[in-house]
This record gives C-alpha cells, structure tokens and sequence, in this order.
C-alpha cells in the first residue's frame, strides 16, 4: 500500500509537474507545519487558532518568511523557488502585491517539491530556522 505521508518522487517526475501543482502540494505542507507549530507552542487559542494560522500562511506573511529562508537554500532549492516565483498564475488575492504572491508561490512550490521527493527533515529544517527566528513574529 503506498504511504502518501512519506511520498517519494524522483526528480524526472518532479519535471513533470507543473510549478502550481508542487504549489498546490506545498500550500499544505506549510498549512500543517503553521498549525503544528501554533499548537506545539501554544501560540494560539481556540478561538482565534484560525485567525493565526491565516495570519502565517497568507501570501505577505509567506513572502517575508521567504525572504528570510532565501540565503539557506541550496542552488537546486533555488532554482525551485524561481521556478514556482516565475508561475504564471490567474489572479492575485486583493490583500497581496503580486511581488508577494509571487514569493508566496515559490515558497509553496519549494515545499511541494521538497516534501514529494521525501526531503521532509530539510523542509522542517527551513521552517524552523525562519519560524523560531525573534523577528518572524
């Protein structure tokens, strides 16, 4: 039976995904990690988890976290990141610039990527380096 919690692609397969495809993926797994990470820290309560949690998966929040995560990654990180920031999508949320929805995008793709092709320690790494870093929040 296949485990779709530990996904793993090769990268011929990962080629053949679209950047918003690995975005759709990688829209999750930060989802998950933010919930995780408000609950583990008890950053939020019941009545305003959502609100939290959308305060750091929305497009400017995830455009300032990619800023920050940018000099961690590797060259093929970045080539990932270009590859989902240079998507070309269909509409920008009113709440974003397409600058930041852009980064958002790349953002989201990275964690799609990395997350199929089973490298999920390095996307927690990238997580956690920005996320417990004092100014992230």
């Amino acid at each position: 039976m296949q485990n779709y919690f530990h996904v793993t692609l090769d990268q011929s397969e990962l080629k053949t995904m679209s950047a918003l495809a690995l975005a759709h993926m990688g829209d999750c797994v930060f989802e998950l990690l933010v919930r995780s990470w408000l609950c583990a820290h008890g950053k939020a309560t019941s009545a305003n988890l959502h609100k939290a949690t959308v305060s750091f998966v929305s497009a400017p929040a995830q455009a300032r976290q990619m800023e920050r995560m940018l000099p961690l990654l590797t060259d093929e990180e970045a080539a990932i990141y270009r590859r989902g920031r240079n998507a070309h999508v269909h509409g920008v949320p009113k709440a974003a610039t397409p600058g930041e929805y852009a980064k958002a995008t790349g953002l989201e793709c990275l964690f799609g990527a990395l997350f199929l092709t089973g490298q999920t320690e390095r996307v927690n790494e990238l997580f956690v380096l920005t996320m417990e870093d004092p100014h992230a929040l």
